[in-house]
């Protein structure tokens, strides 16, 4: 079931939101060559508990970090660890912040360095799909529109989109209704409206679609071997379009 949100309630997420966006900062200005992914889980979790807020991703479903920390061909649920950043990785840190009882969620996919060309437009092309999905998120809208703005953007360029993950509606709960995939028919789905809430993540491949599960139980990666980039952000629809709750 979906629920809509108060105006009362957004202002609550846009907290949350706010400390997730500057965890964020606080990896990007500290990222560089030779650091572990444990040190980048280190950075977000000081950061979320210096503003009184919990870490939200830290035990859920059983998670062992605050932050999810993928590298390369990691797309998602990267367990931080002893894997040191090179020059020319990317690395994507998704997180969120729980205050008051109202959570956040956002990622961004970071580059080490200087990388090949073919990545930086991975990085480019997959964030331009996130601000092109929302726009799409306009009251009257509906949620198939969100998702094929990000596959038809996203296969015009060649990219594999990965289907078996997707974003997810956000509230009292990390994860709640509806399900927000990156495909789908322009057109169908629920139709938006005032006051829901959720999150948009485009996880797109420089090749194939194809994803597996490490014997971890956790990371995801990709079939091809190849980069993934996701980018996350959680927003708001209003009657003045959709408010971006964690921008940075």
């Amino acid at each position: 079931m979906v629920s809509v949100k108060s105006k009362s309630d957004i202002e609550k997420m846009l907290e949350a939101g706010k400390i997730a966006a500057e965890a964020l900062n606080a990896v990007e200005e500290k990222l560089r060559p030779g650091m572990t992914t444990k040190d980048i889980d280190k950075i977000v979790h000081r950061v979320i508990t210096a503003h009184g807020a919990v870490p939200n991703f830290l035990g859920l479903y059983g998670f062992p970090a605050s932050a999810c920390v993928s590298v390369n061909e990691e797309v998602i649920h990267g367990i931080p660890g002893s894997r040191r950043l090179n020059e020319g990785d990317i690395v994507s840190v998704d997180l969120g912040a729980c205050v008051k009882g109202w959570n956040s969620d956002t990622c961004y996919t970071f580059k080490v360095g200087q990388v090949s060309a073919e990545v930086e437009k991975l990085l480019r092309d997959t964030e331009q799909s996130l601000y092109e999905a929302i726009a799409a998120a306009q009251i009257g809208a509906r949620l198939g529109d969100v998702s094929h703005t990000v596959e038809a953007y996203c296969r015009e360029r060649g990219y594999g989109i990965v289907q078996n993950y997707c974003g997810h509606g956000i509230g009292r709960e990390v994860h709640e209704d509806p399900e927000v995939p990156n495909h789908g028919k322009a057109g169908h789905g629920m139709r938006l409206v005032e006051g829901m809430t959720f999150c948009i993540e485009p996880m797109i491949n420089l090749r194939g679609d194809g994803v597996h599960t490490l014997k971890n139980g956790w990371t995801v990666v990709t079939d091809s071997g190849t980069y993934s980039a996701h980018f996350e952000h959680m927003i708001a629809v209003t009657a003045d379009g959709p408010l971006i709750l964690t921008k940075r």
